[in-house]
């Protein structure tokens, strides 16, 4: 059970790369004050873990209901993944979680941003969800699905401490530091997802065969 909650843990942290969602954050909440800050980055935080949650813990109904099979979600969650490894690689995180300038302009205006655009599609995005829905898939023991569950909230967690200690990250990493990072995080996220694929491609070949 350890195994499994390390090897889930480190690919969705990757996959949601709360690190690089930084900058953005900061941006957004530049006007706020530090109580208002802190309360929208538990609000975000919260709203974030729900969402994996439910996509988590509904996702084979999902799969179901659509009547998409397991490899086709590997298939285009790794390649929904793959797109936002590459974005990360080149500098181009916002790009990859659809936050366009508009998005940024609309949010300055919003009085609460914590669960749009921040907790989704800012960290909760379709490679997160993707992931998830695949893993509540093919892993149908419910102590498989409670570890997962445990990740998820652990990952929210996380997210709760960087979001809250986002200024001290851009004070100590600067610019040329979060760049650094986010290009590391996006090769470890492309592998992740080129790893999905192969699985996704592997496992379609022998059922049809």
């Amino acid at each position: 059970m350890l195994e499994l909650f390390v090897a889930v843990l480190a690919s969705l942290f990757s996959v949601v790369n709360p690190i690089g969602a930084v900058p953005v954050f900061l941006g957004m909440t530049a006007d706020y004050s530090r109580p208002a800050r802190n309360k929208t980055v538990l609000h975000t935080s919260i709203y974030f873990t729900v969402i994996l949650l439910v996509f988590f813990l509904a996702g084979t109904f999902i799969l179901g209901f659509f009547g998409i099979s397991i490899n086709a979600m590997r298939i285009a969650g790794g390649l929904v993944i793959l797109s936002s490894g590459y974005g990360l690689l080149s500098s181009k995180f916002e790009e990859t979680r659809a936050i366009s300038p508009e998005v940024t302009e609309e949010a300055m205006h919003k009085q609460d941003i914590s669960f749009s655009p921040l907790a989704m599609p800012l960290l909760s995005g379709p490679g997160s969800i993707s992931l998830l829905i695949s893993l509540s898939a093919a892993r149908t023991e419910w102590i498989d699905k409670v570890v997962i569950a445990a990740v998820i909230i652990t990952v929210g967690a996380i997210v709760f401490l960087i979001l809250r200690s986002a200024p001290y990250f851009n004070r100590v990493l600067g610019v040329a530091g979060m760049r650094a990072l986010s290009r590391i995080m996006g090769f470890i996220v492309m592998a992740i997802a080129v790893q999905y694929i192969i699985s996704g491609v592997v496992d379609l070949v022998k059922s049809l065969v």
